[in-house]
């Protein structure tokens, strides 16, 4: 386990006796989880976002501010390496002393493989994650609105397990299979229609995770737990939130799940594969991806695939993203009569804040009924 990731019952037992007098420095990396934290933390004080709403999490600059935000954090709640794989040595460099709560690694948290095929197939979801349990659970776990949670086993320490996906990497798509990757494996690249482990350098597991409203529901408690530990004397103000934001959660379900209803059956294509949380909790499954990973542009061969499951199944939709490309997205509708949208995970036009995090999933909601 890493130094910086304590379970939250262990560092509640650490810091219970040794609370801090004010309210702690809060530093979060990604809008979605700073506004579930500015949830939690209402009435008592703001975090500080790290990651600007419009940039890409995988990469990014650290300006002046964000770095003394992070030097001066008592707390820090991020999404983990898989996402932000640079923030890992800006935490060791500038927050070192502070607790660090890895929220995908964190107990109760719905974890997914990656899918690795460009076109997306039912089989997929009986995929086993790293603890050798059905994820998907077929029925036995289900959420508060009747959908299955594909939970893990939630009796195993997710701390007692690295989990290094993440998107990052972007593949080597030749036809030649005697190319090999930068780690000198095979590269299987578009061999029967697969893309084997394609922009995925460290693992299995999807790290876009607070896209299942379930997840954040479960980080609630966690950030508020962590922030008790904290800050006992503020622990009533932070479970109080945490509670009211968990209804807000289950009714942001239920209506994102009337939006989507008038189009359930459509069949719709994202930029890359991000968004299979959001398409398992709300049970509407995307038939593929132009790009598996997000650091590079698909190859001919990738797009030439999509283009023909567009017009074999008729696939309605083909869904964009703020940061990438719009002409990649252009040459796959060529020749097609597929509609398209703006599909937004970040909130990159929303102002920081507890607003935020329901208006994203209600944006993608909206977006994919309109393009439907």
């Amino acid at each position: 386990m890493s130094r910086k990731l304590l379970p939250v019952s262990i560092s509640a037992a650490l810091l219970g006796g040794t609370a801090m007098a004010e309210v702690p420095n809060v530093a979060v990396d990604i809008a979605p989880v700073h506004s579930l934290v500015v949830r939690v933390m209402e009435g008592v004080g703001t975090p500080n976002l790290i990651v600007p709403p419009g940039a890409s999490p995988h990469e990014y600059n650290l300006r002046p501010s964000e770095a003394a935000a992070l030097q001066e954090a008592d707390l820090v709640f991020w999404i983990g390496e898989d996402l932000t794989p640079w923030m890992d040595g800006a935490i060791d460099t500038l927050a070192s002393g502070a607790i660090v709560t890895s929220l995908l690694e964190s107990d109760g948290t719905v974890r997914l493989d990656f899918r690795e095929n460009a076109l997306f197939e039912a089989h997929e979801h009986g995929d086993e994650d790293d603890h050798g349990h059905d994820e998907h659970a077929e029925g036995e776990d289900h959420d508060d609105h009747g959908h299955e949670e594909h939970a893990e086993d939630k009796d195993h320490d997710d701390h007692d397990h690295e989990d290094h996906g993440h998107d990052e990497e972007h593949a080597h798509e030749e036809e030649d299979h005697e190319k090999h990757d930068d780690h000198g494996h095979e590269d299987h690249a578009d061999h029967d229609g697969h893309d084997d482990h394609e922009g995925h350098e460290h693992g299995d597991h999807d790290p876009h995770a607070w896209l299942s409203p379930a997840n954040a529901e479960t980080w609630l408690n966690t950030i508020a737990a962590q922030l008790s530990a904290a800050d006992p004397d503020n622990a009533g103000a932070y479970f109080a939130n945490a509670a009211a934001a968990r209804e807000e959660m289950a009714a942001l379900s239920a209506e994102v799940s009337e939006t989507l209803e008038p189009v359930r059956g459509g069949s719709f294509i994202v930029f890359h594969d991000a968004y299979q949380y959001f398409e398992n909790a709300f049970d509407f499954p995307a038939s593929g991806a132009i790009s598996i990973g997000d650091a590079a542009d698909p190859s001919p061969a990738r797009i030439a695939e999509i283009q023909g499951r567009i017009r074999e199944e008729g696939v309605n939709c083909v869904l964009a993203e703020p940061q990438f490309n719009p002409g990649i997205v252009d040459t796959v509708l060529d020749g097609t009569e597929a509609k398209t949208g703006v599909i937004d995970p970040l909130g990159s036009d929303l102002e920081p804040g507890a607003a935020l995090y329901p208006q994203v999933i209600r944006n993608m909601a909206k977006t994919l009924a309109d393009c439907l």
